[in-house]
């Protein structure tokens, strides 16, 4: 993508462009989506943050449901227009379905072991700034295990200078205003918080298996038991799933490439990356997503409420 395609991306939500580093991806509708990474500083810190704009866009009641997996990430999310709702049922949910209310405000979450759905009765203006479990934990003192599966206002659980932040963030002119504001903020706290040998957060198994080689050296103590014990301290969640959520990614990367290729063999994927057989990858895989490997692929494909899984191809 060049510059002129992000300008154009931009364009069309009515808002200053932004040269940074952003990739739009083609939405199957006139919303648009932009997925933001971080600065190289922030890299090990912040995993992206995802915006979501349908003003304008002519949206079935279907399309306006917005699908989420299982990750360990914490997150912030803003909401600058419109309102969310989350939807109960079995997936895939109807937008007819029953739903409960989701808090104005800015809220922080903690990493989900369950995939979740959302609904925006109208059209919507949110960013969700996606946050490593451990570096949430470093910057903060906050213990991601206590907000598994849970969100709250961040005045309820952020420092004062954390609030301020996402207050400036809320009433700020456009999206790459926010970007500045959250990174400026974020880059000299991480700066004098970060380990020494901080993990590149760009693959979840990457980054999990950096946390295990950080938590068996970093204190007395290195025994198996030990080390579990400060993984989920750090993280939030146990080693077991971190991996878990890791190598899905990395089948879910793979799957793309073939399906680029013309092909998805999910039984030789499972196989290359380390599961039992074709069924366990369908077990894991419906566990963090809600779905089967191939359901999952041909509704990122064709339907518009995943677009956060979009996002990432």
């Amino acid at each position: 993508m060049n510059e002129s395609d992000i300008d154009r991306a931009f364009s069309a939500a009515r808002h200053r462009p932004y040269t940074g580093r952003m990739y739009a991806r083609q939405p199957l509708s006139t919303a648009v989506n932009h997925l933001v990474t971080p600065r190289l500083s922030l890299t090990s810190c912040v995993r992206g943050v995802m915006v979501r704009n349908t003003a304008g866009a002519h949206l079935s009641p279907a399309q306006r449901l917005n699908y989420f997996p299982a990750t360990p990430l914490c997150h912030i999310g803003w909401l600058f227009n419109g309102r969310s709702e989350w939807v109960d049922g079995p997936f895939p949910v109807s937008p007819d379905g029953p739903t409960r209310p989701i808090p104005g405000g800015v809220l922080f979450g903690g990493p989900r072991e369950r995939p979740c759905v959302s609904l925006n009765p109208g059209p919507v203006h949110g960013m969700m700034l996606m946050l490593m479990p451990d570096a949430v934990r470093l910057l903060t003192g906050i213990d991601p295990a206590q907000w598994l599966d849970n969100f709250t206002d961040v005045r309820e659980v952020l420092p004062p200078d954390w609030v301020a932040m996402c207050d400036s963030v809320q009433h700020a002119a456009d999206d790459a205003t926010r970007i500045r504001l959250i990174e400026d903020f974020l880059d000299p706290r991480w700066s004098a918080a970060r380990p020494a040998t901080p993990m590149n957060a760009s693959r979840y198994l990457d980054w999990a298996q950096g946390l295990a080689m950080r938590a068996a050296m970093s204190a007395p103590g290195r025994s198996l038991r030990q080390t579990e014990r400060r993984i989920k301290q750090w993280a939030g969640q146990p080693m077991r799933e971190l991996l878990g959520v890791g190598r899905a990614e990395r089948a879910f990367f793979a799957a793309l490439t073939a399906d680029r290729a013309g092909h998805v063999d999910w039984a030789g994927i499972a196989a290359d990356e380390g599961y039992a057989d074709q069924s366990h990858l369908c077990r894991v895989v419906r566990r963090i997503t809600g779905f089967s490997p191939e359901a999952l692929r041909l509704r990122i494909a064709e339907d518009e409420a995943f677009w956060a899984y979009r996002m990432w191809q």
